[in-house]
Parts: structure tokens; C-alpha cells; sequence
């Protein structure tokens, strides 16, 4: 049995954790290929109307694992806890899938508690689905959780060191699978070092500690992924020179969010750039260079 992985949405959190599972226990895999304006383009044809962009990506990777691998990998996510969600689409992602694949064949787990015991569980269930023993499974979980916390740890310190570089240094506000996806964030970081600014992004702070901060802009917002966003952001404050927030559009989550931010944070440079499958680079290039104007202005005004 061969599965595919697609390399969208939470995959840019948990892709580590889910490989090294898959290794460990020996099982074959393929990882999808990086986000092109193709994948986008597939992904706009299979799904509804009304999906955000991050989800037509999704499906877009999905589509091209099809026939390459006997199952797809698509994990049904809830929560981490109370106040700690995901968002709806993350709930319902495979029957999503199987619903615009028919005959598509799954492999998934639940997370829906950050009981450390309870998220052990649902691998161990997925073991069993791959028929490895339990033993086996719990001994893949730790060595994957293991290998999770060295990858998050090497690119929290990478992006320490950008905060430690000379230049002006912009804060890429946005979720994991905006922010690192090379179409989406990863477009506007290297637009950005062509302008030679220096981007920075939320890994630059400890996810729990960015969920504790996000209280001081808004203390009743729920998403576990936009809480990090909304404590990055305030974290940053004195550290980095303006701020990007990233909206996939039409993303409720990321609206309500990032609204917050712009209403109630005034003491560095904000604005907003709202990503959709039409936005040509030219054109965000233009509202890039205007925002580096301003931050760069007051700068000089600081001085």
C-alpha cells in the first residue's frame, strides 16, 4: 500500500509528524510537489464555488495524487482543546475529498483534544488501519512527535536569525498554510527580498506563547491558527517594522481575525493583502513597494 500525501493546508504544520509515522512503520509514501499556478488552477476546477482558496489548493494536490498511490492521506482536524479550534473546513476535509473524488480511498485520524494521550490514540487507530501492531505504531508516534519538535525547532531558529538581520524586517502575519505555501506566502517573501526588505513569520515565536498573546488584541477568538497569527502580531511589536496580513479569500476566519488587527493595533504599520486565484504579480508588487514606502518613511520620521 502506497499513500499520498498532499503537500497543502495542514501539511506546512504537520507534514514532519506525518511522514516520520509513515516511515517508521515502513509504510510507502509519495509527497505531493510544490504549489504551482497549475495546482491552483485543477484545484478552482473540482472544487465549489463558495471553497477559499486554500481548499482549492487542497484539491488541486489531491487530484494530482490520484493514480499515483492506493490511498490519499487526509486527516479529519477538530481541535486542540478548548478555545484552540480549527477551522470548519479542517472538520469535514474528507468527506470534502471523497465527495469531489468519487471512488477516492482515505487514509485519515481525528484529532480533536490536546490530550497527549488521546492524539497518541488516533495513530495508534491509523496503525491498525495500515495493519502494524500497536507497539509498533505508539514506538512510529513518539519517534514522528520527536522529529516534529526538531523541525519546528530549526525553522523557529531560522526565523530568529532574520530577526537578528540588518534591513528593514516585515512581519508575513498568516496561518501556516498560507504563509509557507510558495504560491501564497512564499510568492510574497521573495517579492519582498527583491525589494530587500526582510520577511519575517510567525514560527519567529513559540505557537503556545503566540496563543497566550493573541488575549491582548482579542480574548474571545477561538482558532487555534489565528490566535498564533494575533500573537505573532503583538509579539512583533518593537521588533519588526510593519506588518502584511494575509486574507485567503473568502476565509471567514482570516477576515474576522485580521480585522482585529486593524482596528486595534496602531503602534506599527499595517495593512492587508487579500490573495485569490486572479491576483497577478504585478500587481501585488505595486502594493508591496507602496506599503515599504511608508514603512520606510517612518523610519526616517522616527529617527
Amino acid at each position: 500500500m502506497k499513500i499520498g500525501i498532499p503537500r497543502a493546508l495542514a501539511y506546512h504544520r504537520y507534514g514532519v509528524l506525518w511522514e516520520s509515522f509513515l516511515q517508521e512503520l515502513d509504510i510507502p509514501y509519495i509527497t505531493g510537489g510544490e504549489t504551482t499556478r497549475k495546482t491552483l488552477e485543477e484545484g478552482s476546477k473540482h472544487a465549489v464555488d463558495e471553497s477559499c482558496l486554500p481548499l482549492k489548493l487542497y484539491m488541486g494536490h489531491v487530484s494530482a495524487l490520484l493514480g499515483r498511490c492506493d490511498r490519499i492521506f487526509v486527516p479529519r482536524l477538530r481541535d486542540m482543546g478548548r478555545w484552540d479550534e480549527f477551522c470548519v473546513r479542517f472538520w469535514g476535509l474528507p468527506d470534502t475529498v471523497r465527495g469531489t473524488f468519487a471512488g477516492a480511498r482515505l487514509l485519515t485520524y481525528e484529532l480533536k483534544s490536546k490530550h497527549p494521550l488521546l492524539q497518541e490514540h488516533a495513530f495508534l487507530r491509523m496503525g491498525k488501519l495500515l495493519e502494524r501492531g500497536r507497539f509498533a505504531a505508539a514506538r512510529a508516534y513518539r519517534y514522528a512527535k520527536m522529529r516534529q519538535m526538531e523541525a519546528d525547532f530549526q525553522r523557529f531558529s531560522h526565523e530568529r536569525m532574520g530577526l537578528r538581520a540588518r534591513g528593514m524586517k516585515i512581519l508575513i502575519a498568516a496561518n501556516p498554510y498560507l504563509a509557507h505555501d510558495p504560491v501564497l506566502g512564499g510568492r510574497l517573501a521573495r517579492l519582498l527580498r527583491d525589494l530587500g526588505a526582510v520577511p519575517i513569520f510567525p514560527n519567529a515565536w513559540n505557537p503556545e506563547l503566540c496563543k497566550q498573546q493573541s488575549k491582548q488584541i482579542s480574548e474571545n477568538l477561538y482558532w487555534g491558527f489565528q490566535r498564533e497569527t494575533l500573537g505573532a502580531v503583538h509579539l512583533a511589536r518593537g521588533q519588526v517594522d510593519g506588518v502584511i496580513l494575509l486574507t485567503a479569500f473568502p476565509c471567514g476566519s482570516d477576515c474576522l481575525a485580521n480585522e482585529l488587527v486593524l482596528r486595534r493595533v496602531r503602534d506599527v504599520p499595517v495593512t492587508q493583502v487579500i490573495l485569490d486565484e486572479h491576483q497577478g504579480e504585478e500587481g501585488l508588487r505595486t502594493r508591496l513597494e507602496s506599503f515599504l514606502d511608508m514603512v520606510s518613511g517612518r523610519r526616517r520620521s522616527d529617527v
